[in-house]
Parts: structure tokens; sequence; C-alpha cells
């Protein structure tokens, strides 16, 4: 089933093709998500399934197919024309029910078409009923299946390390912050998509261990009791009116899960200089140290200084340095011209 598909209302009824007749008997396309676990069907699903006189499925080894024989529901495992359904349907006022395969069902639903599109055939009424559609967040299931299979068949993907990795793991989030710096929706989208593919793939890395493997569940696992525990006002009993209360329960809990013996602990002291210089400025000054400036030969001490400054103004210096970097690669380029 399609993500287009799946937006459907439940039990909402297809419109009728111009020319049908006045509707004798009903023809329901029962459409399911693989998304989500066979045999969990909307509740009109289950409704049109035991009180139809046939159920129908092209497809063998459709998974939903074993629930619901042990629900009691007989399933034809049959393919039948457009016609072949109107003429059985119709002249009773029978009710049927196709259970869609993955694909759809279009060579069925073009010959319905036209058999209304003729004006001289009575159809039946017309109904699309989505039994399962995903939830938010469910086309992520697509993305460990993907991974899953490249991990396994990709001759690249199978060796890889998560030291192999390391690197695009940055390349991805400097991407990523041009994206949003530069404002491109598009680019911010795509870029999204590349550094989620970094956590899924350490994760599926990770699930190879022969020691200490965990999977991607785990990860998210970890993150949402993170989120659980440092989000209180959210998930608890604690009130927090404002931002800055927020940061202080924030901080507070997270404090208590690191139990750290100094605020420049977990500073990854690897990323770029003025970057590290805020970060460690930032930790001195929400836990109200007064930190003397070292002194010291060469520019290093002086970019220390503006980098300390930036962050006591609000500012991130490596934001502003790049944006001073852009302006002068703007520069270079107009130069380059006058010059050719």
């Amino acid at each position: 089933m399609n993500a287009d598909a799946a937006d459907a209302t439940p039990a909402a009824a297809a419109p009728r093709p111009e020319g049908a007749g006045t509707g004798t008997g009903r023809l329901v396309l029962l459409t399911t998500s693989h998304r989500v676990a066979p045999g969990l069907l909307s509740w009109p699903a289950w409704q049109a399934l035991r009180t139809a006189d046939r159920v129908l499925c092209a497809d063998a080894d459709h998974p939903q197919l074993p629930y619901l024989r042990e629900a009691g529901v007989t399933v034809e495992v049959a393919a039948p024309t457009a016609r072949e359904l109107v003429d059985d349907i119709v002249p009773g006022g029978r009710t049927a029910v196709v259970l869609t395969s993955a694909d759809g069902e279009s060579a069925l639903t073009d010959g319905l078409a036209r058999l209304a599109g003729s004006g001289r055939e009575t159809m039946p009424d017309l109904e699309l009923l989505p039994g399962s559609y995903d939830l938010p967040g469910a086309r992520l299931l697509d993305l460990v299946q993907v991974m899953d299979q490249i991990r396994a068949e990709c001759p690249w993907s199978s060796i890889r390390t998560h030291r192999d990795l390391a690197k695009y793991g940055i390349e991805e989030a400097y991407e990523l912050v041009e994206a949003i710096e530069e404002g491109d929706r598009d680019a911010l989208r795509e870029e999204l998509g590349d550094v989620l593919l970094q956590v899924v793939f350490h994760a599926r890395i990770a699930q190879d261990d022969p020691d200490a493997p965990f999977s991607v569940d785990d990860v998210a696992g970890t993150l949402v009791e993170k989120l659980l525990h440092r989000h209180p006002h959210v998930f608890g009993d604690e009130a927090a009116e404002t931002p800055e209360d927020v940061k202080a329960h924030w901080l507070r809990t997270k404090a208590e899960e690191k139990q750290r013996d100094s605020v420049t602990e977990g500073i990854p002291l690897a990323q770029p200089g003025l970057a590290l210089a805020a970060k460690l400025a930032s930790r001195a000054r929400t836990a109200g140290l007064d930190v003397p400036m070292p002194s010291g030969p060469g520019i290093g001490y002086e970019l220390l200084s503006l980098a300390v400054r930036a962050e006591s103004e609000g500012v991130d210096p490596e934001a502003a340095l790049r944006a001073a970097a852009r302006a002068y690669r703007d520069a270079v380029v107009a130069a380059e011209r006058r010059a050719g």
C-alpha cells in the first residue's frame, strides 16, 4: 500500500465513475500497509470482511491471509476480471471484498472504470477501504528494512566499520548546517536524510558486533528514555513556564545522569577550535565559574578570547566566521571576474 492510499479516511467511499448505474451490490477494495503488523485491521475492515459474500485475494502469499483464516474469514485466492465480478455481484446485490496486493489491482480498477464509463452497465457501489494505514514515522520502518538489505548484500556496505564511517558523519553534519544557514528547504530535507542514514547505518553495524550488539531500536529506546527524563515539565509533575526553566531542568537532570567530576567532561575536543572554545566558555559560565583567560604567544590565544567574547554575547563564533568567510568567497569571485 502506498502512502497516499494510506492517508485515505477509513470506510470513505471512492467517487463514483461518470456514467455508472444506480448501484446494486457492493465491491470493496481493501488496502493494508506492510508497515503495520498483519492482522491489525480497522474495525470497518473487519466488518466488511465478516459480512462479505466473497473475499478474494490474487496473492496467495499475502501476509494478511493466515490471520484472516485464523479469524474464520474464508478467502478465495483468485483474480477475477472486472466483468466477472460485476456479473457476480450485481444480479443478487452481493458484497465482495478484494484484498489488494502491495502493487495494487490496476487491471481490476482499469476494467471497472471502463465498464462504468460505458454508461450501459449497472455497477455495484465501489469503495476503497484502508484496513490499516501508516502512522507518523512509519517510513522509518522502510529505512531500517532497506538498510538491513544493503548491509547484507552490498559488497562495500557489508564490510564498513564505525571508524570507516566517522568522517562521513562529520561531513553530513556540516552539509546540514550549510543548508540551514542558506535557508534552502530542499537541501535541508535531503541533508536531514543523509544525517539519518548515518544513524541507521551505524546502528546496523552495531547489530553485528559479537560482544556488545545493539540495534536501532535500542538507540531509539535510549533516546526516548532520555527525553522523558529530561522533560519532567512535559511528562511529569514539574512546572516550566519559560525557556530558561526548561534549560534549568535539562541541565539538572543531565548532571544527575552523568555524575561528572568536571563541567568540561563530555565536550569533544576534536571539534573545530572556535566551537570548542565557545562550548568550554558556555559550560564555565553556566557553572558560575570565574575563569581568567589564559595568555600566550600567537594568534590562537587571540582567537580564543574572541570566541569566549562571542559566546558571552550570545553569538555562535563558528556561524559568525562562516558568514564572514562566505562574504570573503564572494569577494574572491568578484576579483576573479574583474581580473578575467
